[in-house]
């Protein structure tokens, strides 16, 4: 039986130009699982066979700290369906909302998210079409197209490196989650957070969501972060 590490990247650059930046604590973030990781494989004895990241910069950075932190040199399968949806064109497809807030202040950043949990139901119903994005329908396959070519390929770990939409996606998709409840698991994934399945070829379940057993240590706790 396999298993699937599922990691979201490490905190990345939210309120600024370019969100698909980890910050200086991302790159922490990522190196310190990676050594979290290769202690735990060498504990378990199980070796990394295979790594697929989406295309996004925040993905292949978060992969670059945890192969530093662990010692690999996998080279990853870039897979474009791991990639995150696009929150300012799920926003920009809402009506317009008057006095918008700062994303920088504490009611800003609520209201930021108040808003993407609407646009993601409205774009999950089909309701909003938000320009460049696919359909939901669409969006679940690049995902589950992933899973599907693990489980031919594989058959011992693999590390997925991709965002809180896609984890969350896949994870509301094996435990036939509604809407609502994909929208906030979603909404819950830390930086770094582990989400692992196991695996066989015709398949997958879940063991574990969200965790951060390489940031357990009280000297890490300042290292938590959602965005």
């Amino acid at each position: 039986m396999g298993h699937i590490h599922l990691i979201r990247h490490g905190q990345a650059s939210f309120g600024a130009d370019n969100y698909d930046q980890l910050s200086p604590l991302g790159e922490q973030q990522s190196v310190r699982l990676g050594a979290y990781l290769r202690q735990r494989s060498e504990a378990w004895g199980w070796e990394l066979e295979a790594v697929l990241t989406g295309s996004l910069h925040r993905h292949a950075q978060t992969w670059a700290g945890i192969a530093q932190g662990a010692g690999w040199t996998h080279q990853p399968l870039v897979w474009p369906g791991l990639n995150e949806y696009d929150s300012a064109a799920l926003l920009a497809a809402l009506p317009p909302c008057a006095a918008l807030a700062s994303p920088h202040t504490p009611q800003g950043y609520k209201q930021h998210f108040q808003r993407l949990r609407d646009a993601l139901a409205q774009w999950m119903a089909g309701t909003i079409s938000p320009q460049g994005m696919p359909d939901y329908g669409a969006f679940v396959a690049g995902i589950t197209s992933a899973l599907a070519h693990i489980r031919q390929h594989h058959q011992g770990h693999v590390l997925i490196v991709s965002s809180g939409g896609p984890i969350a996606t896949l994870v509301g998709h094996l435990l036939s989650c509604p809407p609502e409840s994909t929208i906030e698991l979603n909404m819950q994934l830390r930086n770094t957070a582990l989400t692992e399945l196991i695996y066989t070829p015709r398949k997958t379940r879940l063991v574990s969501f969200n965790t951060l057993p390489h940031l357990d240590e009280h000297q890490y706790r300042e290292w938590v972060t959602h965005a």
